[in-house]
């Protein structure tokens, strides 16, 4: 299984091309601003994962003193 995904400034050529995936049997979504929230949240936690172990009080002392 293959996915696109597609982003427009125009309501009008996204129901176009919505359309003509409906059309040639190809299933078609208009994703909701929660979905591409968790998108965006999904893709930052793998990109950001190491496999390696993070002391959590160590983690949390830096990342106090950056707010600070």
């Amino acid at each position: 299984m293959e996915t696109a995904l597609l982003k427009s400034k125009s309501k009008p050529d996204l129901r176009l091309l919505l359309n003509l995936a409906k059309k040639i049997g190809v299933e078609s979504k208009i994703l909701s601003a929660d979905d591409m929230e968790e998108i965006c949240i999904a893709r930052a936690i793998q990109k950001g994962r190491t496999g390696e172990f993070v002391d959590q009080t160590e983690f949390l002392r830096k990342l106090k003193k950056r707010t600070a």
